[in-house]
């Protein structure tokens, strides 16, 4: 177990929304989070009881945090996510954008238009729509102070992905192009923006592809010897958006144990 960090992030204090946080990394995020000072919102799309299990967590170690069931590959959904955070723990300071799919496994020209939109809905939309509606809380523009974003990626978008997971590289792909454009859009705004592309994660995402005899196979060849836990990644986030990390903008850092 990777205990959360305890840096000058310990001294945070704000709002966190952390999509797609029921489970994995983000579930992992959340905690972080919450340990780091920030009220959290466990944001889900389906798994309620995982959601509430991520806040009983957080509260039992002294946190504060509330689930907010919402598609986020859905404006409509999004503003809903929002307004919740806005009315019950006031306007987001931190987003941590790892709602994501590993859409359909097959091989490309096999995929289908509806298979393309849930995965790039999921895994691209899903961060525009989200940072569009931090950027007007976070904006001075609207009246805003600043705030971080946090966008989630993969190695697959630097790797190409496995085979049957082309379509799923490429999303991630797109999240990295985002967190370039959009630090230079609104850096002078007090916004920083940055990505993480995570390794191979030991998390439910694997299990379509093989789970643990996937880990198995593939560690020997991570130069650290061994697929990484979520709690890696959440360490590596909170860093992101503590003060530590205050002149780091417009950059995704891999954290994947070299490989």
């Amino acid at each position: 177990m990777h205990d959360p960090v305890t840096s000058d992030a310990s001294q945070a204090s704000g709002v966190l929304i952390v999509t797609g946080a029921s489970r994995g990394i983000g579930a992992a995020c959340a905690r972080a989070g919450a340990h780091a000072g920030y009220r959290v919102v466990v944001n889900y799309a389906r798994s309620r009881d995982a959601a509430l299990g991520v806040v009983a967590d957080i509260e039992r170690a002294g946190g504060s945090a509330m689930a907010v069931r919402a598609d986020v590959s859905q404006l409509s959904q999004v503003e809903h996510l929002f307004a919740e955070t806005d009315r019950h723990f006031g306007s987001v300071t931190a987003l941590i954008n790892n709602a994501g799919i590993g859409g359909a496994i097959v091989p490309i020209e096999d995929h289908t238009p509806q298979s393309l939109n849930d995965l790039f809905f999921t895994n691209v939309y899903s961060c525009i729509h989200c940072a569009g509606a931090a950027i007007r809380r976070m904006s001075p523009r609207y009246g805003g102070s600043g705030g971080v974003i946090v966008n989630i990626s993969s190695a697959a978008a630097r790797l190409g992905g496995i085979a049957g997971m082309v379509a799923y590289a490429a999303s991630k792909g797109a999240v990295d192009s985002f967190t370039v454009g959009l630090a230079k859009e609104v850096g002078k705004e007090g916004i920083r923006v940055v990505g993480i592309r995570p390794g191979m994660i030991a998390t439910d995402i694997l299990e379509p592809i093989g789970g643990a005899a996937l880990m198995r196979e593939v560690a020997p060849s991570i130069p650290l010897g061994r697929v990484g836990q979520p709690e890696e990644i959440a360490n590596a986030a909170i860093w992101l958006l503590g003060s530590g990390a205050s002149y780091v903008h417009g950059t995704t850092i891999d954290v994947s144990g070299g490989r």
